[in-house]
């Protein structure tokens, strides 16, 4: 990580490739050597609509997934990392490492302060997909709105801005939209994986879906009666 093997060009060509359209998934630009839960990792995205007598807003999430343990690993509240242990893992102990970048985006009006506390209920998301957010993990969360366009150069000296007047009524909406799209995203992180051979030989493996598929079956069937 501190061999900075990044470079300008390599900045300036992913801006200039940036496009709108399905965002692709797992094995993709920082997400290429990230690991989450013991499996291969890396970007996945997901998002929600409010319902008109929320705004109809959307809010979405993008996440790259580098952290949790193998054993904590939870989707659809069945506790598939119990199960489902990464081939090669030699322990199942030891504290939560790594970090989870997410950068959520809605078109709600929201100002500074609305944002943060939509960047707050993102850990929601981390511990529903059965993260703790350990001591050595670090979990970062960006908001921003596109409600507004605001130019770089002043045609004016004032603008005009749209504000919400019921914040609780939009607010209402938007937390569980911000909690179900970051646990969504790092499940697809997850799922759209195919495993990957690294540097000297390190191989992360792609979390067996039909395995998980077979879990979350079972347990939702136990769990009814």
């Amino acid at each position: 990580i501190q061999g900075r093997h990044v470079r300008a060009e390599q900045v300036h060509a992913a801006i200039e490739a940036a496009a709108s359209g399905p965002v692709r998934e797992c094995a993709v630009g920082a997400g290429t050597g990230t690991t989450c839960f013991g499996w291969k990792g890396g970007i996945g995205t997901a998002s929600r609509r409010l319902p008109p007598e929320g705004g109809g807003y959307t809010v979405g999430a993008l996440v790259q997934s580098n952290f949790g343990r193998a054993p904590d690993l939870t989707i659809c509240g069945t506790p598939v990392g119990r199960h489902l242990v990464p081939p090669g893992t030699i322990s199942r102990a030891g504290a939560e490492r790594g970090s989870i970048m997410i950068v959520l985006a809605t078109d709600a009006p929201l100002d500074a302060r609305q944002l943060g506390r939509l960047a707050v209920r993102a850990t929601a998301g981390l511990a529903r997909a059965g993260s703790q957010l350990g001591h050595g993990s670090g979990d970062f969360v960006i908001a921003f709105s596109t409600a507004h366009r605001i130019p770089h150069v002043a045609p004016a000296l004032t603008r005009n801005e749209t504000v919400l007047l019921d914040e609780a009524r939009a607010m209402h909406g938007l937390f569980p939209g911000v909690v179900e799209s970051v646990e969504e995203a790092i499940l697809n992180s997850l799922c759209r994986a195919e495993t990957v051979t690294g540097r000297d030989g390190h191989i992360r493996h792609a979390l067996p879906v039909e395995e998980v598929c077979r879990l979350v079956g079972e347990h939702e069937v136990s769990t009814r009666r």
